[in-house]
């Protein structure tokens, strides 16, 4: 019995230690894990930087540079899924992505500011068949599908690829 209430107070701690990274990395820009380890300790937090990689790969956490030509930590988008009824037009979502919108073949997707990036991964990483390539700003990501690949089918796989994401 022991055991198991050290290793539930273990994991409760874990799961607030990751939801106040969570939430450092939401309100402050942090360029390392030095900063972020530091910033950890003034909260009570004495962790490993071992252990600090390890609950940002937990958190899916990425680097995505600045134009200054630092870096900063990014939590991965909450993107809600598109909805059918949306269609490719003025699509709207409580997460990351703002809106979605076509000029001919290409698609433009507008983001919260720091998201494109890591939105423009997914794409890239999850939808080789549909997509050939995009490039990604601080906010807007520039999706180029591959020939003869339609608006719906671009949509379609968006949907499919975000809607995991709940």
């Amino acid at each position: 019995m022991h055991d198991y209430c050290h290793n539930y107070t273990k994991m409760k701690n874990k799961k607030y230690r990751l939801t106040v990274i969570s939430e450092i990395l939401r309100l402050q820009v942090i360029g390392n894990q030095e900063e972020l380890l530091e910033l950890l300790k003034e909260r009570g937090f004495d962790i490993t930087q071992a252990t600090l990689s390890r609950d940002l790969k937990a958190l899916k956490v990425a680097k995505t540079p600045l134009s200054n030509g630092t870096y900063k930590y990014v939590l991965p988008p909450q993107i809600k899924p598109i909805s059918d009824k949306l269609a490719s037009q003025n699509f709207t979502s409580h997460g990351a992505v703002l809106s979605l919108d076509f000029s001919g073949q290409l698609a433009i997707v507008k983001t919260k500011p720091g998201y494109a990036s890591a939105i423009a991964w997914d794409i890239d990483n999850r939808a080789t068949d549909e997509v050939l390539g995009t490039i990604a700003g601080d906010d807007t990501v520039l999706l180029i599908p591959r020939e003869g690949v339609s608006r719906e089918e671009i949509m379609k796989v968006i949907n499919i690829i975000f809607q995991e994401r709940n």
